[in-house]
């Protein structure tokens, strides 16, 4: 068996911006620019600072990126124990390989050398052309924990190390030996930093003090303190400006007035996870930042009080997305939410185009005046579920999300990119009317119709209300007094909104009802036998699929509201599911990290394949060209290219004892091409081959093209209609001494020249037999007529027809061939294969033999058995298609 799946080719990760490695901000003279660089996992992200375009993604790495550096020629990555050196963003240049199998944890570019320092404090110094060590130094952890590494300006060969105990050496890495030892402060070092003034560094210890030391007399010049903890990074401006920046694990950010020796300003709350990467630009009043909560800012300090205010922002979520949908038509947009409430846009063309759709906020007109960098106590809980329509998205609001845990429905515009105003919410759940307004009554699914005007939203208590979505207004409810006895699981609308289907989640019930519902009573009741979980609709072809509770999928057709197909073979909760565009297939996803694919039509299991996270939320391309995925832990969304649209992919019912083969996510490093190539040659090994005949007692066809046999029956009006207008020139009379072969393309008959005996060729039999009618001449004594049926499956029509001439006695053949090829039109009749061409080559051989078959007696005698042949295969397809068509006219009459 081929490993992965059959039919999902990993492809690319979205939404990725930035992590826990700090960023490093290069000044490219040719460009006259400077350029960041962010680490996303596996490979790394080079932006320009102007409109923070993406230039570049770097080539995968084996294992996850561990640390980063960088200088004016190259980038230095470490995975595991080995450095690359890249250039360009994206040429692997050098690679260094440490001996000691530990992962490195600090680089420093150092004119021609490379300074890496491992796990265990190994520093080892690298030449970089050369790629070989120039010099090494040993610490010892329990003394000396190398924590942080900086080079000191105008210090020639002298590096700074600070070590978690608290103390910090400084040595000569040209000679290899200790110069100075710092006491330290009895804290461990988190960051060193140098400032604008030489002989300064500034550092940051772990208690969140910040100390300006002067290496030269080892004395502190000033001493701050952070009141969030630990120091994760250090930055001082260079535009004339005393001002240093300090970020904390909070995401908070302080600004201290060097001269003063006081707080300059604050930003808290810069980023939702620690401040990790932090960097002044030289000469500018800009800072850039970064953070493991997937974001990369560009601070402007162009504020009255000397403040900094954002001015360009590259993001993505910064939780797990728990829902994700393609908007519109081309397949181009992924609309996605995730527990840090967020709505956003990814595209899967360009990043350029990625958006934000803002947080979702209880009143976002005071959540705007407040701005992004303060905590918004007005903030909504995170999107588990959100419709969209693409019908009015010009006029109105055209999304529709829920919240974990409350009755309220936000609106949504994807034209405007913001938040709606309106709050839908019916007047029973009003504060006033109930007392436990946020605890009891949630909105649990909801459902937009394919116009845009109305939303449906189903609650935990078994309400289904429908809203217009334009003004907010409630319009109408469902069922007496409620639709279900527990909570609304799914709900569907037919596109000409005139059925509503939903689904209950403690009743099995799944109930149709019209859309204005005047009566509010449902039309029809299915019951199940397990709680429903979801609804998901193709509007295209009216199928729903059910997922209930005990991990089976039901499909109904909506048109004539009966249960279709039902699926089993989950093992786990599943968690999402999608029709591809056409509705051949549906994807399904469980908790046991499994992703299934399904066959409709055939009710099988074609594709399952296994990854390392559980998938929360899936969804195929309108176009169907991919899959896009979310899982656990992952805050980013995962393309699947699809190989049926541009390879063969051979597909095989599966049974449930068959295992999913493990597929390593989309930014994982692909295999190479010679083993891509064993897997195409070993899966088209297991190709399964269908039998010739699968039962004797059915009519079996050939399969061949039309034109190979039913040209026959028209060849005399084809020739016609494709003679030529001038006549064709003959070919020179070849000697009368030289026999030839009778057949369309000309040749000498050579085979019995015997040039000793005598001059005159005269040949043993005078029977002028063609290929052909040498072939059934040996089936006299055989009766095998299977190399027949090949020979003739494999010429044209016009040779066919010249070969079924050339049996006549006149024409060179004889009585004994033509009986044979009867015998042969016989065989292929009751063996009740190539049915089709059994009967075309019997109509030319009656068209152009007939007269001569009637004078005759054997083959005339012979006639006969044809017939009841004919008759038996006929009465054998007369039965079958009456009984299809009865069948057809009943179900029509239902």
């Amino acid at each position: 068996m081929s490993q992965g799946s059959k039919i999902f080719q990993p492809c690319r990760g979205l939404g990725y911006v930035s992590n826990q490695i700090p960023l490093q901000v290069r000044y490219i003279k040719s460009r006259k620019e400077n350029l960041v660089v962010t680490c996303v996992g596996k490979s790394f992200h080079t932006y320009t600072i102007s409109h923070f375009a993406l230039l570049t993604v770097s080539g995968l790495h084996p294992n996850d990126i561990i640390c980063m550096a960088s200088d004016a020629y190259h980038v230095y990555t470490a995975c595991d124990n080995i450095i690359y050196a890249w250039r360009r963003g994206t040429e692997l240049k050098h690679t260094y390989k440490v001996d000691k199998k530990k992962p490195v944890a600090f680089m420093l570019p150092f004119g021609a050398h490379l300074i890496s320092v491992d796990e265990n404090s190994h520093v080892i110094v690298w030449d970089i052309k050369d790629e070989t060590v120039f010099s090494e130094l040993i610490f010892n952890n329990e003394t000396f924990r190398i924590s942080s590494i900086c080079h000191p300006a105008t210090y020639i060969n002298k590096i700074l190390f600070g070590s978690e105990q608290g103390s910090m050496q400084l040595w000569n890495i040209n000679t290899s030996k200790l110069i100075y030892t710092f006491k330290g402060w009895d804290c461990g070092i988190s960051c060193l930093e140098q400032s604008p003034a030489i002989d300064v560094i500034a550092i940051g210890l772990f208690n969140g003090k910040i100390i300006l030391h002067n290496l030269k007399f080892d004395k502190t010049v000033m001493e701050f303190s952070q009141d969030w903890g630990l120091v994760t990074s250090i930055s001082f401006r260079s535009d004339n400006h005393p001002i240093m920046a300090t970020g904390s694990v909070c995401g908070h950010i302080v600004f201290w007035n060097l001269e003063e020796r006081k707080v300059a300003s604050q930003l808290l709350n810069a980023h939702d996870g620690a401040v990790t990467g932090m960097n002044c630009l030289p000469n500018e009043p800009l800072m850039v930042t970064s953070s493991p909560d997937n974001t990369l800012k560009l601070w402007i300090f162009d504020l009255t009080d000397g403040g900094a205010r954002l001015l360009r922002i590259r993001e993505g979520h910064s939780a797990t997305p728990s829902f994700i949908r393609y908007h519109g038509a081309n397949g181009n947009n992924i609309l996605s939410c995730a527990g840090d409430s967020t709505l956003r846009v990814f595209n899967t063309q360009t990043e350029m185009f990625n958006k934000s759709l803002g947080t979702a906020s209880y009143n976002r007109k005071i959540s705007k005046k407040r701005g992004r960098g303060v905590e918004d106590p007005l903030k909504m809980p995170p999107i588990i579920e959100f419709t969209t329509e693409t019908t009015r998205e010009k006029e109105w609001d055209n999304i529709a999300a829920i919240h974990l845990g409350i009755p309220m429905v936000t609106t949504w515009s994807y034209d405007k990119s913001k938040m709606g105003d309106l709050k839908l919410l019916p007047e029973r759940l009003h504060k006033k009317k109930i007392k436990d307004f946020t605890t009891n009554i949630v909105a649990t699914s909801l459902k937009l119709t394919h116009c845009g005007n109305f939303v449906l939203i189903g609650y935990s208590s078994g309400h289904v209300d429908r809203f217009n979505i334009q003004s907010g207004l409630w319009r109408d409810s469902y069922g007496k007094p409620q639709a279900h006895e527990g909570p609304v699981r799914g709900i569907s609308v037919d596109n000409l909104n005139q059925i509503v289907t939903s689904g209950g989640g403690s009743d099995s019930l799944i109930k149709f009802w019209t859309f204005k519902c005047q009566n509010k009573q449902a039309l029809r009741t299915l019951k199940l036998s397990s709680p429903i979980s979801f609804f998901r609709t193709h509007d295209e072809s009216s199928m729903l699929a059910v997922v209930t509770e005990d991990f089976n999928i039901v499909i109904i057709d909506l048109d004539t509201k009966v249960i279709i197909r039902k699926f089993f073979g989950h093992k786990a909760q599943i968690t999402d599911a999608a029709f591809n565009p056409n509705s051949r297939w549906l994807v399904t996803a469980s908790m046991d990290c499994v992703i299934k694919t399904w066959d409709i039509p055939s009710s099988q299991l074609i594709d399952h394949f296994k990854i390392d996270s559980p998938c929360i939320s899936l969804t195929i391309s309108p176009t169907g060209d991919g899959l896009a995925t979310a899982h656990v832990d992952y805050l980013g969304i995962f393309l699947w290219s699809n190989k049926s649209l541009y390879s063969r992919v051979n597909f095989k019912a599966l049974s449930e004892d068959d295992e999913p083969n493990l597929v390593e996510l989309p930014q994982v490093q692909r295999d190479d091409l010679n083993e891509v190539k064993d897997e195409i040659i070993e899966e088209d090994a297991d190709e399964f081959k269908s039998p010739e005949q699968i039962n004797k007692e059915l009519i079996t066809l050939s399969g061949l093209p039309t034109s190979r046999w039913q040209n026959l029956l028209n060849l005399d009006v084809i020739k016609k209609r494709n003679k030529p207008k001038e006549p064709v020139k003959a070919p020179k009379a070849a000697p009368f001494f030289l026999p030839t072969i009778p057949s369309l393309t000309f040749q000498f008959d050579l085979t019995n020249m015997e040039q000793e005996k005598s001059k005159m060729l005269i040949p043993d039999n005078l029977l002028e037999l063609s290929e052909f009618g040498k072939l059934l001449e040996t089936t006299i004594k055989t009766n095998d007529f299977s190399e027949i049926i090949s020979k003739l499956k494999s010429l044209g029509p016009s040779m066919i027809d010249f070969e079924i001439r050339s049996l006549n006695t006149e024409s060179g053949g004889s009585v004994t061939v033509m009986l044979q090829f009867f015998k042969c039109i016989e065989h292929m009749l009751r063996s009740n294969q190539d049915f089709e061409l059994a009967q075309a080559y019997l109509n030319v051989f009656l068209k152009n033999h007939g007269g001569f078959i009637a004078t005759e007696d054997v083959l005339r005698n012979y006639l006969p058995n044809i017939q009841s042949c004919l008759s038996i295969g006929w009465h054998r397809i007369q039965e079958k298609l009456f009984y299809c068509s009865t069948i057809i006219e009943s179900l029509k009459t239902m």
